[in-house]
């Protein structure tokens, strides 16, 4: 194995190989990028090889720019700024060509100095005549032909801008172009005085340095910034940050408007070479990089992370670009479309949901039946802890598919009543509350077997307290979730009674109440309402959803006919 996909030797000596991607092939110059890299020494191959193929990945994206360009409408008018740097673009060139003929044509040192001097002369004479030339032309306004496709080369090649040649920009573009040819004639003369004239710098790289764009660092502080106020806590916040950090490292921090595809496909053949929890790999504690890490990884053999851990965080990286896309109009679109890995497996079957025996078994837990108390819920007594978070999270969850965490941070005056119907407003107004999405804002009716539970006996003793939230003893984590340290109190509570899966948590509530509904023939369109998917197409822009009423009917019609819960009504 050469430990790189475009590695192979040939003759002992390695050589960079890449065939060319489809979407371009039939209009690339090359069948293939090879070339060799000069080393017999495969260490120094391997470094090699990826240096190369960045910048051959660059080639490649710079031609599909080029393509989409070909393929765009074409400028029909173009800005005062951008003639300008026309005449910015060609002065700066000449004198760069300008330098280039004295060092290497007219500077010759020895036996070769009669032939520089015949040279230099006739160079200062070709100069003159076409400084008289262009003098006369821009005396008239005149603009001739080859000058015209100069320029349409230049901003094509220079600017990215495909100018239509019927537009009369092009005619103003070209006497710029003219005045820029003159004023380096002017100086080139003066060069071959002895005077000394300074080449200005690439009027390109001098924009870019100078634009308002940052670097994709201050760009990262400003994003997160924005999304810790609104929506993110510690953990995301966190999150985002080191796989952002991982990914300036892997590709470099420039202005954000200088990425290209290239730069998010380097990243992910990264990641697809990392193992999970590299950190903690002993063949890895020492290393510090993340593309180091994956280097060693493959190496030695390690196994990469899921697909979907590595999908998880091409979205961390994603996310950051989409929000950029929408902040800076240098930002390329679509840097991480189309990146994410392929699973064979439906988002559905991520969790399975209860079965009737394993939900018998959760509710027939002494923590259902009677424990010694609410701290050794395992052991058998005579307690049922009815006004304790633990007891009636599971339940609440099996009758209305709510996520844990929108259960545990519901406070008392979120449980309303309006028309008879006793309901959850599940929001997220309140500094310890947060909702997946906008979608998860929503009514939920209570159903009719919680309230047979002693539902309504407990909000009474909530508000009897002065309480604020409905289980004020489930505490948030130090993530800034509540349902973090529920989560695992609840998979301990599975392995209690003998039923945990590799694909079930709690969450697997959430799966089991949508099956309960396809039984009880509750439609599609009110099971999303209820647990709070958003609408698809047209009838997701009017009308305020389905009615508390329609809900309700919904919810009464729910129910579990393989489970007997009646050892729970409270009596």
């Amino acid at each position: 194995m050469s430990g790189h996909p475009r590695l192979y030797r040939r003759n002992a000596t390695y050589y960079h190989r890449a065939a060319i991607p489809v979407d371009i092939k039939d209009s690339y110059p090359k069948t293939e990028e090879t070339f060799s890299l000069k080393t017999k020494d495969y260490k120094e191959a391997l470094r090699l090889v990826r240096v190369a193929s960045v910048e051959v990945d660059r080639k490649f994206e710079e031609h599909r720019n080029w393509l989409l360009l070909q393929s765009g409408p074409m400028t029909e008018e173009l800005t005062d700024e951008q003639i300008k740097l026309v005449g910015e673009l060609h002065y700066h060139q000449c004198l760069k060509e300008n330098d280039w003929e004295r060092e290497n044509r007219f500077g010759l040192q020895g036996a070769d100095e009669e032939m520089a001097d015949i040279l230099f002369n006739d160079h200062t004479e070709a100069m003159d005549l076409g400084e008289r030339q262009f003098k006369a032309d821009g005396a008239r306004g005149r603009v001739r032909p080859y000058v015209s496709d100069y320029v349409l080369t230049l901003l094509e090649g220079k600017m990215g801008v495909r100018l239509d040649p019927k537009s009369p920009s092009l005619h103003r573009a070209a006497l710029e172009y003219q005045k820029a040819q003159i004023k380096a004639f002017h100086v080139a003369r003066e060069r071959a005085k002895g005077e000394v004239v300074e080449t200005p710098p690439d009027p390109s790289a001098m924009s870019k340095a100078d634009s308002s764009v940052p670097k994709l660092s201050d760009a990262v502080d400003q994003w997160v910034a924005e999304k810790s106020k609104t929506s993110w806590v510690d953990k995301t916040e966190k999150e985002h940050r080191v796989w952002m950090g991982h990914f300036i490292e892997t590709v470099g921090d420039r202005p954000i408007d200088d990425y290209t595809k290239s730069d998010a496909r380097q990243f992910r053949e990264v990641l697809l070479n990392i193992p999970a929890n590299w950190n903690k790999q002993p063949e890895l504690r020492s290393i510090k990089t993340l593309s180091k890490a994956a280097e060693k990884a493959h190496k030695v053999g390690l196994s990469p992370m899921s697909y979907t851990n590595i999908n998880k965080l091409l979205g961390f990286v994603g996310s950051f670009w989409t929000w950029a896309e929408g902040i800076y109009d240098e930002v390329p679109s679509g840097l991480f479309k189309g990146l994410k890995l392929q699973t064979k497996k439906k988002a559905r079957d991520d969790r399975d949901p209860f079965t009737p025996t394993e939900l018998k078994a959760i509710f027939r837990a002494p923590l259902y039946t009677g424990c010694k108390s609410v701290r050794f819920w395992k052991k058998d007594g005579t307690v049922v802890p009815r006004d304790a978070g633990i007891f009636w999270v599971p339940l609440i969850s099996l009758f209305s598919g709510m996520r844990a965490g929108e259960i545990i941070q519901l406070y008392v005056e979120d449980v309303r009543e309006e028309d008879g119907i006793l309901y959850f407003d599940v929001n997220a107004d309140g500094e310890d509350k947060r909702l997946k999405t906008l979608n998860s804002w929503r009514s939920l009716p209570v159903h009719p077997q919680l309230i047979r539970m002693g539902f309504k006996e407990l909000l009474k003793a909530r508000k009897a307290d002065h309480a604020k939230r409905l289980f004020p003893d489930l505490e948030l984590g130090d993530d800034g979730y509540y349902s973090s340290p529920f989560s695992k109190h609840f998979k301990r509570f599975l392995e209690s009674v003998d039923v945990k899966k590799a694909k079930n948590a709690f969450h697997s509530f959430r799966h089991t109440f949508e099956d309960a509904c396809r039984e009880c023939d509750v439609s599609k369109e009110v099971m999303d309402a209820l647990q709070g998917h958003g609408e698809r197409g047209m009838s997701a822009r009017y009308g305020k959803g389905h009615t508390l009423r329609k809900l309700n009917e919904a919810m009464q019609r729910i129910e579990y006919r393989d489970l007997d819960l009646s050892h729970l009504n409270n009596s």
